[in-house]
């Protein structure tokens, strides 16, 4: 049995104790969490049970964005020892399938991922895990900081999609966290200059601040008259659509240049439509992502050696005694939030 924030069902979240029975196996370490941020899919479960085919039909343990430190391992690792500080890849796919095999194993359809029914997430006290999906942290990187890799991930992702070439132009639809971090990833992955479109004036304000970025209040300017006059008329070389917004993700055509990229990382609630023949008239490459594979190592490095910062982005802690109330924060945040993260009680 162990403490947990479990939700019971659409709109009930408790803290209570949970039978979770995790053996240990010969290459898995166990890990006691420290920090777990809230991501829009737990908002999402929280709110409404269920994301597509995924229903919450029994009570699951929310959080899949966590850090901590190691403390037991397997007889087969080699790679980490206990008092480690680390963070954790949640998705964990079958090794022996097709997907694994050819090197995308986050589309291995038996890929077990935290906080997605039926596979309850980490927050609780210790959660055991295969010792090849969890990282060691830099000395210079925090658990805060550790536990925000996941989300970096979905951006990094992202951004290997697009194959930036170093000066292009990005345009980034939606400064939520992901958009946000799509933002500083395609910084750090040689874009010149950054356009980002957003409704909330704070957002674009801490996104202005990220580096050559050019902040677009859609209640105020088109988006595509910035975009034609930042690029003399050429368009984007990248559209990253991260707000999930079926309105702006039907406009990502209008921004984009000849021969562009467009990288659809937002999920809209209907289907969106899509105007071949303008895609068909510049040649547009459209790539999708769901979630990320073989980023993390990536993400670590480039956040130890300070070309990612991710501090600015956590806006609010809370204590794990209080994660329902974080929850129902995380559910209407003010404009100044980016990322709400619970800190667990053994590490406050």
């Amino acid at each position: 049995m162990m403490e947990a924030l479990v939700l019971e069902k659409a709109g009930l979240l408790r803290i209570r104790d949970i039978d979770i029975v995790e053996k240990m196996g010969p290459q898995d370490v166990r890990i006691a969490i420290h920090t777990v941020g809230i991501c829009g899919s737990d908002v999402h479960y929280y709110e409404r049970g269920a994301i597509g085919p995924y229903v919450v039909r029994e009570p699951m343990v929310l959080g899949h964005e966590a850090s901590g430190t190691v403390i037991e391992v397997g007889r087969e690792v080699a790679t980490l020892k206990p008092g480690d500080r680390v963070c954790m890849e949640p998705g964990v796919p079958d090794p022996n399938s097709r997907a694994s095999r050819l090197g995308i194993y986050n589309l291995d359809p038996a890929v077990r991922f935290w906080a997605t029914p039926p596979i309850h997430g980490c927050l609780r006290p210790t959660v055991a895990h295969p010792a090849a999906f969890t990282f060691k942290l830099p000395d210079n990187v925090s658990y805060a900081e550790g536990a925000m890799v996941e989300p970096l991930a979905v951006g990094m992702h992202a951004v290997n999609k697009a194959h930036i070439r170093p000066g292009d132009t990005a345009v980034v639809l939606g400064l939520g966290a992901i958009g946000m971090l799509a933002c500083a990833a395609a910084i750090a992955g040689g874009c010149g200059k950054v356009v980002v479109v957003d409704m909330v004036q704070p957002k674009l304000d801490l996104a202005a601040r990220l580096g050559p970025v050019v902040p677009v209040n859609l209640k105020e300017r088109a988006p595509a008259e910035v975009v034609m006059e930042e690029t003399d008329g050429w368009g984007a070389d990248i559209i990253f659509e991260a707000s999930g917004n079926a309105e702006s993700a039907e406009t990502v055509f209008d921004l984009l240049c000849p021969a562009g990229r467009v990288v659809f990382i937002g999920c809209p609630a209907r289907p969106i439509a899509f105007d071949v023949i303008k895609a068909q008239a510049k040649e547009a490459r459209i790539e999708t992502i769901f979630r990320y594979a073989h980023v993390y190592p990536r993400a670590l490095s480039l956040m130890s050696a300070g070309k990612i910062d991710v501090k600015p982005f956590i806006t609010d802690r809370y204590e794990f005694k209080d994660g329902i109330e974080a929850f129902d924060y995380a559910c209407n945040m003010k404009p100044t939030s980016v990322k709400v993260q619970i800190v667990m009680p053994e590490a406050g």
